[in-house]
């Protein structure tokens, strides 16, 4: 007896969700649109907070930056929780490689004394920043409304209690793999002068009642800091034989990388809009107005710390780094780009 194997394809009756093809028509949809649209809940809620009966569970107002759609801004990276998961496993997994590469070869025992003083005085403690940052991004995600903002501002609070687990890993290793180089850092975050604008920058923003005010503060701040820790110090680490600090430094500069494509997608969105985008702009236009120039006295205080240590220039790069912002803001209709204003 003979058999024949055939391939035989059985079309869908339906290719997805009907909200889909409301939105999208009579097409094949993404695991990411349909993890995604439409799934966060807008009617038949439980009980209004009894902590703020003014608002839905769920509810738009809970920010002045609003969106016609929610919906009309997407991740770029269409990232739901399997690819996510699978991109952060394998980020992790290269900086555990690298980290055992500095240990194995003893590179931190090698650098300058300038530059590991450097490395403890202004870069470890930016782990308490990260700390932060992760609240400030959980409350955007219990805050936000539609599901496309609330993964990413979700998945951003788990990067960011990461970032800080990675350079808690370098501060163990640069103590030789006791806490009390750690130690240090979270005294320095509480008590050394330099990084107090900086601390009180991120705890004021804790207790900021518009989550995306609060988030787009956090944005200025990391547009300043990020640059400077991970692209400037970088470069002047290769060359002042710190090439342990570039190492680490790739892939925090690397994850900002990521950050920004979300969230410029997000700004845009916002300011783009058809119905909220003048108003909206407006918003953002006066965030930055009043946290831009704390955000840069912050970032500069740790720019001093970094200089006391080491001859970096960082303070002089806080101020062109806060120079391109203005402008870049500026060309995204945010602010008129004047220093006096930013």
């Amino acid at each position: 007896m003979q058999y024949e194997l055939r391939t035989q394809v059985i079309a869908p009756l339906r290719p997805t969700f009907q909200n889909l093809v409301d939105r999208y028509g009579d097409r094949p949809a993404s695991r990411y649109e349909e993890g995604t649209i439409d799934v966060q809940a807008t009617e038949h809620f439980h009980y209004r907070p009894l902590w703020d009966p003014e608002h839905e569970i769920y509810d738009e107002r809970h920010s002045a930056l609003r969106l016609t759609d929610p919906y009309s801004f997407t991740d770029p990276r269409q990232y739901y929780y399997a690819p996510y998961v699978t991109a952060r496993a394998q980020q992790f997994d290269a900086f555990g490689r690298t980290m055992d590469y500095i240990e194995d070869h003893g590179l931190f025992d090698r650098m300058p004394q300038d530059w590991r003083g450097l490395l403890a005085a202004a870069v470890l403690p930016v782990r308490h920043y990260e700390g932060g940052a992760q609240l400030i991004s959980t409350a955007g995600a219990r805050f936000a409304y539609g599901t496309s903002i609330e993964q990413c501002l979700s998945y951003a609070a788990f990067d960011r209690i990461g970032n800080a687990q990675l350079l808690s890993r370098v501060g163990l290793a640069l103590g030789g793999g006791g806490t009390a180089t750690l130690d240090d850092a979270k005294r320095a975050w509480l008590e050394l002068d330099g990084l107090q604008p900086l601390r009180r920058y991120v705890e004021e923003l804790l207790a900021e009642p518009d989550w995306a005010v609060g988030a787009f503060a956090l944005d200025l701040a990391d547009r300043l800091l990020y640059p400077l820790l991970y692209r400037h110090l970088d470069e002047r680490a290769l060359a002042g034989g710190a090439g342990a600090l570039s190492l680490v430094a790739q892939h925090l500069h690397g994850w900002f990388g990521d950050q920004r494509r979300w969230f410029d997608a997000l700004l845009a969105a916002w300011t783009a809009d058809p119905q909220h985008g003048a108003a909206n702009a407006v918003v953002l236009a006066r965030t930055a107005e009043r946290m831009l120039p704390r955000a840069v006295e912050a970032v500069a205080g740790l720019a001093a710390v970094a200089d006391a240590e080491a001859d970096t220039g960082a303070r002089a790069m806080t101020g062109e780094l806060a120079r391109r912002l203005r402008a870049d803001l500026a060309a995204a209709g945010i602010g008129d780009g004047r220093e006096e204003i930013a």
